[in-house]
């Protein structure tokens, strides 16, 4: 498809006037989208229904699934709730506040985003600003808090609910400037959202410059973003598309890296002319691209559908670089795969792929005390027993140390697990008592840093 028209996009309040919606799609399913995308945000765009959702599979189609509420996103329970409202047509404001109550039953901020990773300086709270892991800090910019198209898993769809108290986001570069110097440590800055891809490159570059002219001790910039998947027409013939590369290109001149964080669900994302041009477009630059996605019943709980997205990936010249689960918040419930089958459909698509693929790392939970690989299944002293290490920790002592839980093939999360061979606790769970107990802002407390 050639970019004929501007970016075009639906919400829950127009997506009816999609001509697919109305061919494809029952009275039902129009209303439980509706109902769903009143909780949840629900935004898709032109790219993604006429070049990635192939309508004829709908409603398994898993681009589909991907971008467009279902009614089982919901619990029961919330659904009549809010599908009551709708169809009384309860006044406005008592909507609203039946629709917030229903959001904060869905745990909005999980693994401790806003109690301990949330830092400060100088008696100002960074609220743009997470620093949970010692070498890395994540930056929101203000005008990055939005996406071109929303994913119905997202574990950060409360920044797009109206709600302020639930939002991260900062505009002031100051801040943030000031707050790298005071943080040497840091390495790598990742611009997060939302989807940083979203913004006009003049609004990115007053991030961005002031970091390479002021903070030698930054050494990678990362990008996270959805935007290959959802709009690859931004790195190559949107306006200032060609802004965008020169800036990736000052930011390696500059001496540091560039680590695009891409988004890739399913390997349907990976087929279209225009992805494959902006691909070429990020690597020109001396970028390297790579890959994540978490694994999601109902949209990519396959070998096969792994597989195949690696192989492509490492053919287009990416990196894969993460397998995660589904986070413990949202819409869990209808997404998650236990640890145990995510750990089996991890093995059956590493088996498939060359060592050039291997690059990858999962399945990864992303838990209050910090980053989780599942290793599998092993037996020992005759117990079987689940094996999981730190791949990041809010204490770097715990990275690559193994650990094992009591074997539950219906765990879905970290809290799921119970420590094997009698343990009455993990080996982390002190020291992360005694950090979160202080609320720490950082990885460590400042004096272990320092050291």
């Amino acid at each position: 498809m050639q970019q004929t028209e501007r970016l075009k996009t639906f919400g829950v309040n127009n997506f009816k006037k999609i001509p697919q919606v109305s061919e494809f799609l029952s009275e039902e399913q129009i209303e439980a989208i509706e109902v769903v995308g009143n909780v949840l945000p629900f935004k898709i765009n032109t790219y993604v229904i006429n070049e990635l959702i192939e309508w004829e599979n709908v409603p398994n189609d898993p681009i589909y699934v991907l971008t467009f509420p279902q009614k089982e996103m919901l619990s029961t329970e919330h659904f009549n709730s809010v599908r009551d409202a709708i169809r009384n047509e309860m006044p406005r404001a008592e909507f609203k506040e039946l629709v917030n109550e229903v959001r904060m039953d869905l745990n909005p901020h999980p693994a401790g985003q806003m109690e301990y990773n949330v830092p400060m300086i100088e008696d100002v709270k960074l609220t743009g600003i997470q620093h949970k892991y010692r070498e890395t800090m994540l930056f929101f910019p203000n005008q990055g808090q939005t996406c071109h198209a929303y994913c119905t898993f997202c574990f950060r769809w409360p920044q797009f609910v109206g709600i302020d108290e639930l939002r991260f986001a900062m505009k002031e570069s100051e801040l943030m400037i000031k707050y790298l110097k005071a943080h040497p440590e840091i390495t790598d800055v990742l611009f997060t959202g939302g989807d940083p891809m979203i913004m006009k490159t003049k609004a990115l570059e007053k991030y961005i410059l002031p970091i390479l002219e002021e903070v030698p001790t930054v050494k990678t910039i990362r990008f996270g973003s959805k935007a290959l998947s959802y709009w690859p027409y931004r790195f190559t013939t949107d306006r200032d598309a060609g802004e965008l590369i020169d800036l990736f290109k000052q930011i390696v001149d500059s001496g540091r890296h560039v680590a695009f964080m891409a988004h890739f669900n399913h390997p349907q994302e990976l087929k279209t002319e225009a992805l494959r041009d902006a691909v070429a477009a990020i690597r020109s630059t001396g970028a390297q691209i790579r890959t994540q996605s978490p694994i999601m019943r109902n949209i990519n709980d396959s070998s096969e559908a792994w597989a195949s997205m690696w192989q492509q990936q490492v053919q287009l010249g990416m990196i894969p670089y993460y397998m995660f689960l589904a986070r413990d918040t949202g819409a869990q419930d209808y997404f998650a795969v236990p640890l145990v089958k995510a750990w089996n459909i991890f093995k059956g698509a590493y088996e498939k792929v060359s060592g050039v693929a291997r690059t990858v790392r999962g399945p990864s939970m992303s838990a209050e005390p910090g980053k989780v690989q599942v290793l599998g299944v092993t037996e020992i002293n005759g117990e079987e027993v689940l094996g999981l290490r730190f791949i990041q920790g809010r204490d770097p002592k715990w990275v690559h140390k193994p650990f094992f839980a009591k074997l539950d093939e219906s765990a879905v999360w970290l809290d799921d697990l119970e420590p094997a061979f009698g343990a009455d606790e993990f080996f982390f769970e002190q020291r992360y008592k005694e950090l979160t107990s202080t609320k720490v802002e950082a990885v460590v407390e400042e004096e272990e840093i320092m050291a």
